[in-house]
């Protein structure tokens, strides 16, 4: 099986300590549990709605481990609801979770301002790009990079977006629990 993600991504600088970094949707650990692993001095949160995929994450961190992640099982439109989450992170991963858009309206609220939102992508068209700008400039955010790579085995087209808080989301996002795949911004 191929990867989605580039092992040799760029991470972004390291200016403050501790480093805090959110897995949205991690599913089965990717990519948070890596980046646990080679940034042994980040917090890294690994989050899904689904508690039997944290219980496995929780046994394969304990087993490895691991002290600098920790896993939460809840929906994103909860936990970016919740004061002590809302701005505390600086990097966010969201990789085949909903529409760029969605995961825009899920990413931001966590982010600090001047943090960082790594969006995995398939095909991206101008349309999702004009999307996805008026979206991020609704909650806070703004385009910073859209890099295209070709992944290594199956030769396939993939896009990496990078979303940089610039200023607060409104308190209004995210939206409860459904509203932003059912009425996308």
């Amino acid at each position: 099986m191929e990867a989605e993600g580039r092992a040799d991504a760029d991470l972004p600088p390291i200016s403050k300590a501790p480093f805090k970094a959110i897995d949205i949707g991690t599913g089965a650990g990717f990519p948070g549990l890596p980046v646990a692993i080679v940034q042994p001095t980040w917090a890294v949160t690994l989050l899904d709605s689904t508690r039997k995929k944290m219980t496995f994450l929780d046994h394969v961190l304990a087993t490895m481990g691991l002290t600098n992640a920790m896993t939460l099982a809840e929906r994103v439109e909860q936990v970016g609801r919740q004061k002590h989450q809302r701005q505390a992170y600086d990097l966010a991963f969201i990789r085949a979770v909903a529409t760029a858009t969605v995961c825009a309206e899920y990413a931001l609220p966590l982010l600090n301002i001047g943090g960082r939102a790594v969006l995995y992508r398939g095909q991206w068209t101008t349309d999702e790009m004009t999307a996805l700008e008026g979206a991020a400039a609704q909650l806070g955010g703004a385009i910073e990079t859209v890099e295209s790579f070709i992944t290594p085995l199956t030769h396939s087209v993939r896009h990496c977006i990078i979303l940089k808080k610039v200023a607060p989301t409104p308190t209004a996002f995210p939206r409860a629990v459904g509203v932003p795949t059912q009425n996308p911004l």
